[in-house]
């Protein structure tokens, strides 16, 4: 008997040191979690995917970004453009810098190295704030295109006008604004915004260097009660393009999905050391 109480009394000691050392570890292994999502969100924001706000109206109302409105934030596709070429009708996010374009929305300086870490962070997983640079609008034409406006209050690329229920006018009896033929040059876009009377894009500033374009917009994530997949309108399926959908499993929010990558290492790491453990006892 006093050889049975001894063994039940080392197995209580080993379950209560096991129990220990789990309370103890924890936290360390929340921290490693913590750390290897972040650095998998950055992988994906610089390679894959990443996430955006939308800072103005000019996209209404496909997108929110009026003043007053919880801007959308929208996942782009980053790497579909490096395998085929760009379609009219996909919403494509580009950078403005050194075309005509103006900022549509200049962020504060940070105050300090503290604040401007807590901005990457948050950049990182999806809820940072617009750039100055960064804009988005709708593919209208595609080089070689003759974009023109209007036929029946219709825009018209070579000719053929488009049926386009996503445009927004603040005034629905004030027509398209007119604009002569124009042929989109080789290497450039023919960009335009949803708010046809409140976006300032190549109607104005001219064709858009594909060069420019970061990826192809393909959802709203944020907020959750607007998330959607941003399908290219039927009005574009005569040209004869094939869109584009997003990545598997990228519908996820990036900072979702490297959580998800994040849990197996993690996991790994406290297997093998409660492995090592067990061979050491």
């Amino acid at each position: 008997m006093g050889v049975v109480t001894t063994e039940a009394a080392v197995r209580v000691d080993e379950d209560d040191e096991d129990e220990a050392y789990g309370r103890k570890s924890y936290p360390k292994e929340m921290v490693v979690l913590v750390v290897v999502a972040l650095a998998l969100a950055l992988i994906m924001k610089a390679v894959l995917v990443q996430a955006f706000f939308i800072p103005s109206g000019s996209m209404e109302k496909t997108l929110h970004g009026c003043e007053g409105c919880r801007g959308d934030r929208v996942l782009v596709n980053k790497v579909v453009y490096k395998f085929r070429d760009i379609h009219r009708g996909e919403i494509v996010v580009f950078n403005g810098k050194g075309t005509p374009f103006n900022a549509e929305f200049t962020p504060k300086p940070a105050k300090n190295f503290v604040e401007k870490v807590r901005r990457e962070l948050q950049s990182a997983v999806g809820f940072g704030g617009p750039g100055d640079k960064d804009f988005i609008k709708r593919v209208i034409g595609v080089p070689g295109d003759v974009v023109a406006c209007c036929t029946n209050d219709h825009v018209t690329v070579n000719g053929q006008e488009l049926d386009e229920p996503y445009v927004y006018l603040e005034d629905p009896a004030t027509p398209q604004m007119a604009f002569p033929p124009v042929t989109v040059p080789k290497g450039q876009l023919f960009l335009m915004g949803d708010h046809r009377d409140g976006s300032a894009d190549s109607r104005f500033h001219g064709p858009v260097p594909e060069s420019k374009v970061v990826g192809r917009a393909f959802a709203v994530f944020f907020p959750a009660k607007r998330a959607k997949v941003l399908r290219v309108p039927g009005t574009f399926d005569s040209t004869k393009h094939q869109a584009q959908g997003p990545l598997p499993g990228s519908v996820a929010a990036p900072p979702v999905l490297a959580l998800a990558l994040a849990m197996p290492v993690t996991a790994f790491r406290l297997r093998r050391r409660r492995s090592g453990r067990a061979t050491a006892d």
